[in-house]
């Protein structure tokens, strides 16, 4: 009888419409790859990848051996995000066939920082300045 899996179990992106809402998330991009993040509110699911490998890249065996490669990545690079509830989508680019696998995770862990880090809200940006004061509009000086 076979042991559990100890690995992380990250969810899959399988329909358009949820890599079509990652889009409109945040983004990062490196010269590897570019990963594109909706955070979720409240969903539960946790966080879940997509990937994609345009025919620009290269043929078929090249573009299956890049998802490869970045499916094995996934888990250790997403171990510390698992909590997160998110959609991610990672666009593949031709360098990932010949970089360092250390190098891939690196990439990852850095854009997963980048784009699953919470929105500020807009309340907290207005109230770190001042407002004018005497009806005086900001910009502006009465020299």
């Amino acid at each position: 009888m076979r042991e559990p899996r100890a690995e992380l179990s990250l969810g899959r992106l399988t329909k358009r419409p949820d890599f079509v809402a990652a889009a409109s998330g945040r983004r990062f991009h490196t010269e590897r790859m570019s990963v594109q993040a909706r955070l979720r509110e409240g969903s539960g699911l946790g966080l879940r990848f997509g990937l994609t490998v345009t025919k620009r890249v290269g043929h078929a065996t090249e573009r299956n051996r890049i998802k490869r490669r970045l499916r094995a990545a996934i888990p250790t690079a997403g171990r510390d995000y698992a909590m997160i509830d998110a959609d991610v989508v990672i666009i593949g680019r031709r360098d990932i066939l010949s970089a360092d696998f250390e190098m891939l995770i690196d990439d990852l862990r850095r854009a997963l920082r980048a784009v699953t880090k919470p929105k500020s809200s807009p309340l907290a940006e207005r109230s770190s300045s001042s407002p004018p004061s005497n009806g005086e509009r900001r910009g502006y000086s009465h020299a």
